[in-house]
């Protein structure tokens, strides 16, 4: 029996955390089954997973062409390993996982099928190689197939799926702005073909088809403006108008076209993803809850005790503090069980971050009792605690800006650096006995310990210039000059201590987790372009340094780019000669300025369709990716101004003021935090202290800022879902479409 309910107890764990973390792997639910669930899921097992991954994608930096070449027996032995890794991962998912789900699963199927075509082309590459004949690595280029399809990659995989989803619509307008390209094209080859006309190089203007279609297309980027533009305007003032008209159609309207066209589908999709998850996460609660309860009346509840076995093995480092709190939460009467309403907000109460902070008196309170609580030191103490004494030294921080800014070899500026530095030390020390140190230089208190290490920087570094007296060309008054810079970023929480300006430091750290999804989105394009690219154009463009008496040194190596803007421009080094180089350029292709040139270029040295390659690559990167990244800071912007808290934060924070050891979030800031600390202390010191407050604990939540959208779009549908209902299994929510409509009597529109 006692083994049973451990079993179920494990059982239940697994769903708590899979609600939490938003994970959504049906797996077998035996009693080995389970504990190898735990080890897939943990932390040591994932890292190993990206770190072989990304392993593997970076094998292209040692392998021909290379960055820094290895012998081909080092790296296929590597490759050779990381897929092992991969199978073993997969052999690991597929013991854990129901056999009919793995086997319909398509990454896993991609997986293996990746795995094989590796192991192949490695064993016909290395055959071929003993033989001295050339051949192509052409399995690189599925090497990203494994950063998108393992279990861990979700978030990549949901962004290629956004992708995926929003092609038809973009599809629609692509063709319709290709028609109006080439009828633009069309009209420019009658109007200025016959009229030998010539660029700036001396070339034919406007004679063929295709070049002016090529033209018009990078026209629609603005990279060729108004170069393109300016033999026509030379020849006729009232030319002007017809690329005029072009751009006002093709880049203003079409191009805003496929923007809105990409946030809406972005958005309607992503509200499905979410919907997804919102049911998996509240039928897994519903599960871990059957698995737990008893009967108690009319009702099902789960025990106290059980309540807080779970709370350990979901999250074992929760401070007993912090899981005391929890329990009054969930517990608000005090029954010694928890009902089904309030088990189920169990994930939401364990992802919202609670700092538990303890209530520490001042050591030289303790020391010099007479001294620190005289009414000087008292005097002195809130002086420091005021908010005009952060003000002034704001300003002391502009004025240093300015200072910095200065010419350094003036003595007057030398003599300054030192009462500013005498200032900051001072700032301090009064600080430090003020709060209590080990509040003060707590692990959450980043921008005291920013200044602290900035300030005793400097400190070191004008000591030891002035000791040394050092007359080397990179001497120690550079490092302080770096060290006066670093301090100048300060300026941002002035920044943060504006509300407006706070929403928009919000949304720029909310995006962050979501950047490094698109990160890897671009990881993935970029790779496998990089490899397109080297296979395409290695070689056929070298870089030579100036002083170089090289044969065409000058035209990069290649005759076919004399006079070209290639050459002239001086872009030799931007070439597809080995993986970094190729990265590079594809970077610079993303920022689209000069991209025809490159285009050119490399369509000179080759072929001219080359030039539809990088025409791809415009395509994938700048209209479909950066479209999506836009959409999702755009989402992001309304979701930060248009949200509130959520009903659990709120009722958390309830619970917090109620037991009277609250901190609030919105009221403090940093060093006002400590303020309150102190406060409280003092109030220990009277009487009326409440019971909770003797332990010499006060808890506040996190800010908000830390929040992902995806995660308060997801806050945002499980609102909707009523809690008395158990919703569809798990079958019928892995199996929703995304254009499935929404279960039970919700709809999209009220949901999301």
């Amino acid at each position: 029996m006692a083994e049973g309910a451990s079993q179920d107890l494990l059982l239940a764990a697994a769903f708590v955390s899979d609600a939490q973390y938003n994970r959504n792997i049906p797996f077998r639910t035996s009693p080995e089954a389970i504990r190898l669930y735990y080890l897939y899921n943990h932390w040591i097992m994932r890292t190993v997973t990206y770190f072989f991954i990304f392993l593997n994608l970076s094998l292209a930096v040692f392998e021909e062409p290379a960055v820094y070449p290895l012998p081909f027996l080092v790296t296929s032995l590597i490759e050779v390993l990381c897929l092992l890794v991969f199978f073993g991962r997969l052999t690991h998912f597929a013991k854990v996982t129901l056999r009919n789900v793995f086997w319909k699963d398509t990454k896993n199927i991609c997986i293996m099928v990746a795995i094989l075509l590796s192991l192949t082309d490695l064993a016909i590459y290395g055959v071929l190689r003993m033989y001295n004949v050339r051949s192509i690595r052409w399995s690189r280029i599925v090497r990203p197939i494994f950063l998108i399809n393992f279990a861990e990659s979700r978030q990549i995989r949901r962004a290629f799926r956004s992708i995926r989803n929003t092609l038809p619509e973009i599809t629609y307008v692509f063709l319709l702005f290709m028609f109006s390209l080439l009828m633009f094209s069309l009209m420019a080859l009658k109007l200025f073909g016959e009229r030998n006309l010539q660029t700036a190089e001396g070339l034919p203007y406007f004679k063929n088809y295709l070049e002016i279609v090529f033209d018009l297309y990078v026209l629609v980027t603005t990279a060729n403006s108004p170069d393109v533009m300016m033999p026509a305007f030379d020849f006729s003032s009232w030319y002007a108008l017809f690329f005029i008209a072009f751009v006002i159609v093709n880049t203003y309207i079409f191009m805003s076209l496929f923007l809105a066209v990409v946030y809406n589908n972005y958005k309607k999709h992503l509200k499905n993803e979410i919907r997804k998850l919102a049911y998996m996460k509240h039928r897994k609660m519903i599960e871990a809850f059957n698995l737990l309860k008893e009967e108690e009346g009319a009702q099902f509840v789960v025990r106290e005790a059980r309540w807080k076995q779970l709370v350990k093995l979901v999250a074992p480092d929760i401070s007993s503090s912090h899981q005391e709190l929890l329990l009054c939460i969930s517990d608000d009467e005090q029954k010694g069980f928890i009902d089904k309403k309030s088990f189920v907000q169990l994930a939401d109460l364990l992802n919202i971050q609670v700092i538990t902070l303890k209530i520490r008196s001042h050591p030289l309170g303790q020391w010099m009792p007479h001294v620190y609580k005289s009414a000087v030191s008292r005097f002195l103490r809130s002086m420091v605690r005021h908010r005009g004494f952060v003000w002034t030294y704001d300003v002391i921080i502009l004025i240093n800006a300015i200072f910095i800014a200065l010419d350094e070899e003036t003595p007057y500026i030398s003599y300054a650096e030192w009462v500013f530095l005498a200032l900051y030390i001072i700032e301090i020390l009064l600080k430090v006995y003020t709060y209590e140190p080990r509040a003060f230089f707590g692990k959450n208190q980043f921008w005291n310990w920013f200044d602290t290490l900035i300030i005793f920087a400097a400190l070191t570094a004008t000591v030891l210039n002035t000791t040394l007296k050092s007359t080397t060309k990179y001497n120690s008054q550079q490092i302080l000059d770096i060290v006066f810079i670093l301090r100048v970023l300060r300026l941002i929480r002035i920044v943060d201590s504006i509300q407006r300006f706070r929403v928009i430091m919000n949304t720029l750290i909310n995006i962050v987790p979501t950047m490094l999804t698109f990160g890897g989105l671009t990881l993935v394009v970029y790779c496998v372009f990089a490899i397109i690219g080297m296979e395409l154009f290695h070689g056929k463009i070298q870089f030579f340094p100036a002083s170089s008496n090289a044969p065409h040194a000058l035209e990069c190596g290649n005759p076919a780019l004399k006079d070209s803007l290639f050459a002239r421009g001086k872009y030799c080094k931007n070439n597809f000669n080995n993986f970094a180089s190729s990265f590079i350029v594809l970077m610079e292709l993303t920022v689209v300025n000069q991209w025809h040139v490159f285009a050119n270029g490399f369509a000179n040295v080759t072929v001219q369709p080359a030039k539809l390659y990088f025409i791809a690559f415009h395509i994938v990167m700048v209209i479909i990716i950066v479209n999506i990244f836009v959409s999702f800071i755009l989402e992001a912007f309304f979701v930060e101004y248009s949200l509130e808290k959520s009903e659990v934060e709120t009722a958390i924070e309830q619970k917090i003021q109620e037991l009277g050891m609250g901190v609030q979030e919105d009221e403090l800031q940093h060093e006002q935090l400590l303020d309150n600390m102190e406060s409280a202390e003092h109030d220990l010191e009277g009487e009326g202290g409440t019971k909770p407050q003797s332990k010499g604990l006060v808890f506040k939540i996190a800010s908000k800022r830390y929040r992902t959208v995806d995660a308060l779009l997801q806050r945002m549908f499980e609102a909707e879902i009523p809690l008395e209902e158990e919703g569809p299994s798990f079958e019928e929510i892995l199996n929703l479409s995304p254009t499935t409509a929404v279960p039970s009597n919700l709809t999209l529109e009220n949901a999301v």
